[in-house]
């Protein structure tokens, strides 16, 4: 039943998803092809998705991502406190909102380390010294459907 109303939810809500990345990438001074971009790689654009983040060691979870920017749980404690969100579910069942947080946290990640595709990298792997090459790969990954939005939507081939 939960899944079936996540479904409809989707669908319904997809048209309006697009004025999410508008909204979200005015307020933060951030392309919103750019937010989509980020969307479509973390999630699908499904707005319902969740992720579990495990020690590669141990294999025990470490962090939960929620949502169409999979937004990583060690937020949650920041947003219930600023009063963005009540509770996770939220992330889950406001996706207007979620992009809204996600595209909050790659601004902020910007204003640490500039505005480039290293540091757009940090939105997935944070910024310790020994994750570059993650960073690295995850700027390369969404360029690369950034690129292809940027044909599909504005006609602009890079």
């Amino acid at each position: 039943m939960a899944r079936g109303l996540l479904l409809l939810l989707w669908v319904v809500c997809r048209p309006a998803i697009a004025f999410c990345f508008d909204a979200a990438g005015e307020k933060y001074h951030v392309d919103p092809l750019l937010v989509k971009a980020i969307a479509i790689g973390e999630s699908s654009l499904n707005p319902a998705a969740i992720n579990i983040n495990r020690d590669k060691a141990a294999r025990r979870e470490v962090s939960r991502d929620y949502g169409l920017m999979q937004v990583n749980s060690t937020h949650l404690p920041e947003l219930v406190r600023d009063g963005v969100i009540k509770d996770k579910s939220e992330l889950l069942t406001r996706p207007c909102l979620n992009v809204q947080i996600g595209t909050r946290i790659l601004a902020s990640h910007f204003q640490v380390c500039g505005i480039n595709w290293n540091c757009l990298g940090s939105y997935n792997a944070g910024f310790r010294q020994d994750r570059h090459e993650t960073r690295e790969s995850y700027a390369n990954r969404t360029y690369a459907i950034y690129k292809r939005l940027l044909k599909q939507e504005r006609g602009i081939a890079l």
